[in-house]
């Protein structure tokens, strides 16, 4: 079971974003997960083509110390590293979370092996949404998301997968930064494609409840707007849309 979960997201150069997977897909998943770190999500950004976003998850904060060391230091990461890295602007946008409410498949999922390419009709649309927070106020927006929120975005079309707040444990490899000292709360919902989005939101705006009541007090909450981003799974990723089906 994957107590902890890293949400990555690099800045690439230019056009980059294609070397990269490519290379990812090939070297650096079976190899991470051969050492005990899964993988179960890597996206494209629609409207930030050089963006790469991905999902890794460990068992413990110990485990993710232990299996970083021993994949950093290995063969794949030797010979492909500067590789990867070359096609990087930075990849230190990184948050290191605890999960909340996940689907009821999802660490099922998550540990099992993709032996063949998926079918792209089943990608859908995935969006993660970034809330920042004041120290100390994840699990008090956690229950006012879950009891006040969630039923609104829901009945508006999303399918929400899963849900994570800011870890207490520190960054326990130093070799790759973390932001540490930003409390968040993030959810991650599933659209069957950008059309069925685009009508959430509509149901969204259209709607008393959130606009009058729910909303304005999930904003008072946060320390910025929140931060949203609309994905498109990869060949590989095992999170995506999958006909409506819960992770």
């Amino acid at each position: 079971m994957s107590n902890l979960f890293e949400l990555r997201r690099y800045r690439l150069k230019p056009g980059a974003f294609d070397d990269l997977l490519t290379l990812f897909e090939r070297e650096f998943v079976h190899t991470q997960q051969a050492v005990g770190i899964d993988v179960p999500a890597v996206y494209r950004d629609v409207d930030d083509p050089n963006a790469f976003v991905w999902l890794r998850s460990f068992e413990n904060i110990d485990a993710r110390a232990g299996a970083l060391a021993t994949f950093y230091n290995g063969e794949a990461w030797n010979r492909f590293g500067p590789a990867a890295n070359a096609t990087m602007v930075n990849s230190d946008n990184v948050l290191l979370l605890a999960p909340g409410r996940l689907g009821s498949d999802f660490f099922a999922r998550s540990g099992a092996r993709r032996t063949s390419a998926p079918d792209p009709a089943d990608k859908g649309l995935v969006t993660t949404s970034i809330c920042s927070l004041a120290p100390g106020r994840e699990q008090e927006f956690a229950a006012f998301f879950e009891t006040e929120a969630r039923p609104l975005i829901e009945q508006a079309g999303a399918r929400i997968d899963a849900t994570f707040v800011t870890t207490a444990e520190r960054n326990s490899f130093p070799r790759l930064p973390v932001r540490e000292g930003e409390p968040v709360f993030v959810w991650i919902s599933a659209f069957s494609d950008a059309e069925a989005e685009e009508t959430y939101r509509s149901r969204l705006r259209q709607s008393a409840a959130w606009q009058d009541r729910v909303f304005p007090e999930l904003d008072r909450r946060l320390w910025r707007p929140i931060e949203t981003a609309r994905l498109i799974p990869t060949g590989r990723s095992r999170h995506r849309w999958r006909g409506g089906a819960s992770l």
